[in-house]
This record gives C-alpha cells, structure tokens and sequence, in this order.
C-alpha cells in the first residue's frame, strides 16, 4: 500500500501544480474571478483519490513482472507523469460533478462544508447585490462545474501528449469521451427517476435504480478509470475487457455503500445531515428494495415523506427505521458482498500483474467498507 501512499501524494502535488498554473489566467481577466480559484482548491483537497488509484492500477496491469514500475519519489519518467496528469483529469472531472450534482440536488453542503452554489450564494448576499442571492449562487456554480470540465480535458489532453504510442492514445480516448457520456446520461436517469417514478410500473421501479447507480457512478467511479489507466498502458481490448469485468460488479458495490451512507451515515464522517437523501428523494436501489417490502398503505406514507426538504429529524428517523425494519438494508449488504464476490472472481482469472492484483483487491475491499 505504500505504493498507492505515495501515488496519492504525487497526484495532489500534480493537482496544486495544475491549478498554479490555471490561477493566473483568472486574475489576468479579472481579480473577481478569485473564488473561482479558491474553491476549485478547496474541492481538490485531500479526499481518498478511489479514481486515481484506479486509474494508476489499471496501467500497471498492463506491465509484466519484468517490468512493473517503482514509484519513487522524484521520477521523472514520462510514462508515470502521463498517469499522474490522466489521474488529475479524473479528480478534476469527478470534482465537475460534485458541483453540478450538489446543484441539481440542492444540497446545501459537500464535505461538511458549503456546497460551492452556497458559497457564490454567501458571496451575494455579502456584497448586497441585486437580484436574487440563490439564482446568483447557483449560476456561478454551474460556470465553475464547466471550468473544471473544460480543465479535467485540458489536463487529460496533456497525459496523452505525453503517451508515446499512438493507439494507446487512441483507446485512452475513446474511453475518456465514453466515460464523460455515461456520467451525463446517468445524472439525466437520476433526475427524470426521481421526478417520474410514479409512471413507471411498480414492476420497473428496482430495474431503474440499478440502471442509475451503472451509468451515473458505478462506471465513472471504478470501471472508467481501470480501463482509461490500462489503455495509456497499451493494454489490449481483451485486457480492458477483463478489467471491466472486475471494475462493473465492484462500481455497483461502491455505489450501493454510498446509497447507504446518503441514509445512515454519521455526518461528522460524512460531512452531510444524516438521510439527506431522503430528504432529496433519491430513488436508489435501497428504496425500491424497501418500498417493494411495504404494505400499500405504509408504501403511500413513504412515497408521501421521501423528497420532502423540510422534513424533521424525527420524520428522518421514522423513514430509516421503516427502511431498516423493511430488510432493504441486509438486502442491499448481501448484494454488495455479492458483487465484490464477483468483482474478485473475475480478477483472479485476470492476466495481471501480481501487484496490481493484490492492490486491486485491496481497493476492493476498501471502497466497500468505507465510511464517508
């Protein structure tokens, strides 16, 4: 694990040197352009870098033992710079989506901080401007969202200037644009799930959950980056197949953890109010699994409290016991431990490095046991 320790180290380093050079560019346009850098930091901090060490591992599983890499601390060697500014681009495409989705979602924090829509929102009502505080908040942090968008292909487009082969800069490509469609389309499908579910067949409702959790996270989160680190290797479509096979099942089993924690997870650990997706209305996998179990009359009082922004604690409280007492949540335990059962399946039969193996299954068993 030292290895992935000093990775992570390496891609914050590469991080603060990105946005170092980005800064600049803001003041030279304007001074007010300021918070656009300071929160772009803020977002970029810390965190436990899941997609980077992905992305890392999914390139050194191409290698053979003859050949794996030892990452030292002052390298200078052009393929590892290439993963680092790749696993950069991940970071700053997973923090465009951390704003867009606390927008979407309303939140009011992210990470036990202000959302960024709340912060431009302070930024208003402190300055006095006109119009509205919220509309202004919220404008500003979907043109912050686009910047990190615009800079996560920046820094992508870097990593492969520095890949030296030119398919391998094809298939890394190819599997970056389909990653940025996957997660719009899933973002969409959890939109329109939570809006539309009543037109849907009670039949349809846990068919739906689970095609959000694939296209909105579970692919983005685990698969994408596997596939992406492997093609800057030159892995061969054979190879990213065999990594998708490990990096589907064991994205789903994220997802479900972080479905989870959205209902029961402590906020000092989270850094959000406890059920605050119960509050937003999120029609994920352990709802349906829990509404599915309800008697009609207790499923109505469900549906009549879920997505409701003013509910109590109290309310909060009655709503996670209904779905504990539901079994929705062994249920949904029993299918994470399955998927990662699949997930480790599916690598032991997999022509990989050792080490990238033994650090694959360690990430397995990680991801799936965190508690934020």
């Amino acid at each position: 694990m030292a290895e992935s320790t000093r990775l992570v180290d390496l891609v914050q380093d590469d991080i603060d040197r990105f946005l170092d050079d980005r800064e600049p560019q803001l003041r030279d346009i304007a001074e007010e352009l300021a918070p656009f850098a300071e929160y772009s930091r803020a977002l970029l901090k810390g965190g436990k870098r899941f997609r980077a060490l992905f992305c890392y591992w999914g390139w050194q599983s191409t290698r053979t033992p003859a050949n794996e890499f030892d990452l030292i601390p002052d390298s200078d060697d052009r393929e590892l710079s290439a993963i680092v500014r790749a696993s950069v681009a991940l970071e700053l495409f997973h923090a465009a989506a951390l704003v867009h989705d606390d927008i979407i979602d309303n939140s009011d924090t992210r990470r036990g901080s202000e959302s960024i829509h709340r912060r431009f929102e302070s930024i208003h009502l402190a300055g006095g401007w006109a119009g509205s505080s919220e509309a202004f908040g919220r404008s500003a942090a979907i043109l912050l969202g686009d910047l990190l968008l615009a800079w996560s292909d920046e820094a992508f487009d870097e990593a492969l200037a520095m890949t030296a082969s030119s398919s391998a800069r094809a298939s890394a490509r190819a599997e970056h644009h389909r990653m940025r469609s996957e997660v719009m389309l899933g973002q969409y499908l959890d939109v329109l799930n939570e809006q539309a579910w009543k037109s849907y067949p009670e039949s349809e409702q846990l068919s739906r959950a689970h095609r959000v959790i694939m296209y909105k996270s579970a692919k983005y989160s685990v698969e994408a980056p596997l596939t992406i680190g492997a093609a800057l290797g030159g892995g061969t479509a054979d190879h990213l197949a065999a990594l998708r096979e490990f990096g589907l099942p064991l994205g789903i089993a994220y997802q479900l953890r972080d479905d989870l924690l959205g209902v029961f997870g402590d906020p000092s650990v989270t850094g959000k109010p406890s059920g605050d997706d119960l509050r937003e209305g999120k029609r994920t996998v352990l709802v349906a699994l829990a509404r599915a179990a309800l008697p009609s009359n207790a499923a109505r009082l469900f549906d009549e409290l879920l997505g409701d922004r003013d509910l109590s604690d109290l309310q909060v409280r009655a709503l996670q016991d209904t779905i504990r007492d539901s079994g929705a949540v062994t249920d949904v335990e029993r299918i994470i431990q399955r998927n990662v059962e699949l997930a480790k399946e599916a690598l032991s039969g997999a022509a990989i490095t050792l080490s990238a193996r033994n650090e694959l299954l360690g990430l397995a068993d990680s991801a799936i046991t965190r508690t934020a």
